[in-house]
């Protein structure tokens, strides 16, 4: 798998969410405003259920008026979202899910995306009226939320026209608010708390511990994306801010949530 570099790129008065995955380099998030490619769409993907714990005890034989023994529930993912043989620089494909964050009133599709040919995170643009403005993206070389590892999801904060969008607010968010993917045309769901709220300056975006924390440390290496080593489920949202200097944002903000259920 490639690592991705965050070269610094020309940018009009619009920030793009752009990933930053590459160590030694500057992060990028503000880029010209390009027409997004045709979005490849994936099979349905089933629902995994994962029944971890289970009681190897037997049933009674007839009812019994109290039970000592309680059942696990069970934990399910979303499971693959997209071909696994999809080329990382194939371009944007739908996946089945829908992005909420109650606390800032969005609720926004989300499109799964690779690299771009610069060795960056695609972030899809297009013209003004485009609902791609309004999409967020969930990089796909990274973990698939809810799975135990990092997935990560970017998100415009601005359209070319300055006008914010679905991440203008996302500092505002704090400890305890939550988020939730949703699986579309079911009522299946998994729901994440944020944990914490940073605003990185690009050079601080490029130190390695950081960008393993926000990416997981499988994708900042190069590598499959890997189990986080405290066993949990981690989402991170990503955006920039700050001020514009040389046509680019100076800063980044990061959420960072842990599932809840």
């Amino acid at each position: 798998m490639r690592t991705i570099n965050f070269l610094t790129q020309r940018s009009l008065r619009l920030c793009l969410a752009t990933a930053l995955l590459a160590l030694a380099a500057t992060l990028t998030g503000c880029e010209n405003n390009k027409e997004p490619g045709e979005a490849q769409f994936a099979p349905p993907q089933a629902l995994v259920q994962a029944q971890p714990g289970q009681s190897t005890a037997e049933s009674p034989a007839y009812p019994t008026t109290q039970s000592t023994i309680q059942p696990t529930p069970a934990i399910f993912t979303f499971g693959p979202l997209v071909d696994k043989n999809l080329d990382l620089m194939a371009g944007p494909v739908s996946v089945p899910l829908e992005l909420e964050i109650p606390a800032l009133n969005v609720k926004a599709p989300v499109l799964g995306v690779g690299l771009t040919t610069d060795n960056v995170m695609d972030s899809p643009k297009g013209p003004i009226s485009d609902p791609i403005w309004h999409t967020a993206y969930w990089y796909r070389g990274g973990g698939i939320p809810g799975d135990v590892g990092t997935a990560t999801i970017a998100g415009h904060v601005n359209d070319p026209l300055g006008n914010p969008e679905i991440f203008a607010s996302l500092q505002d968010l704090k400890p305890g608010d939550e988020i939730i993917i949703h699986l579309k045309q079911t009522t299946l769901e998994i729901r994440f708390i944020v944990d914490e709220v940073k605003v990185y300056s690009v050079k601080e975006s490029s130190d390695p511990e950081v960008l393993a924390k926000i990416y997981g440390i499988g994708p900042v290496t190069g590598s499959e994306p890997q189990p986080s080593p405290d066993g949990l489920s981690h989402l991170t949202l990503i955006t920039c801010a700050g001020t514009i200097i040389n046509g680019q944002f100076d800063h980044h903000t990061v959420v960072y949530a842990t599932r809840s259920k």
